[in-house]
């Protein structure tokens, strides 16, 4: 005698077969996606993680144009408010003519190095017949150093130089030859000449 299954119990198989036909199709879709990720994602290694580049700081300091510790003002910059006895300091004499000194000049040894205060490009380097060999290196914020009376040049017009950076021999120039070897500098702020020895070790971002 055969036994009939209920209609309950049909309904019941039913429903099981379909959960199963369902978890079966996931575990498919599952494993395909896996695979393609595999084959498509590139991903970052350790190495590339660690090959960061580094964040240039803005806030660097204003240097002076020697790295020789036995270098010494010779001339001082003329400032029209300043004392009378500095102001005597700074007076270039020349085929008997008075000049007030538009920088600083450095000197105290022979054939000392010359170096770029700041980061920047070369944009002039002339010859000047009273001044000999004059460089000129412009920076950001608008600054320019301008180093003369150089007896020796070792860079060129459009070079990128780095702060403290040789650029050059002190020299003796026509204008200063009593001084010997020395340096004169200049510097330009925003277009106007100031005392350099009022921004060594000033932020160029504080100017």
């Amino acid at each position: 005698m055969k036994r009939k299954l209920r209609q309950s119990t049909i309904y019941l198989l039913y429903g099981v077969g379909f959960v199963l036909l369902v978890c079966v199709s996931f575990m498919i879709e599952g494993l395909l996606s896996k695979k393609t990720l595999k084959e498509d994602v590139t991903y970052v290694s350790d190495t590339m993680i660690d090959k960061t580049v580094p964040v240039i700081s803005t806030d660097y300091k204003i240097s002076r144009p020697y790295n020789d510790s036995e270098i010494k003002v010779l001339l001082s910059y003329y400032d029209y408010q300043g004392e009378e006895e500095a102001q005597k300091n700074s007076i270039i004499v020349y085929d008997n003519t008075y000049m007030q000194n538009s920088g600083v000049t450095y000197g105290g040894k022979d054939n000392f190095d010359v170096v770029s205060i700041l980061d920047g490009k070369v944009i002039t380097i002339k010859e000047d017949e009273l001044l000999g060999n004059v460089v000129e290196i412009s920076h950001d914020n608008n600054i320019i150093s301008i180093y003369q009376g150089l007896g020796e040049v070792n860079v060129k017009v459009d070079d990128t130089i780095k702060q403290g950076e040789i650029i050059g021999k002190s020299g003796v120039s026509k204008i200063n030859k009593d001084l010997g070897s020395s340096l004169s500098f200049e510097l330009i702020v925003k277009g106007n000449l100031v005392n350099p020895e009022d921004y060594y070790d000033k932020k160029i971002d504080e100017i």
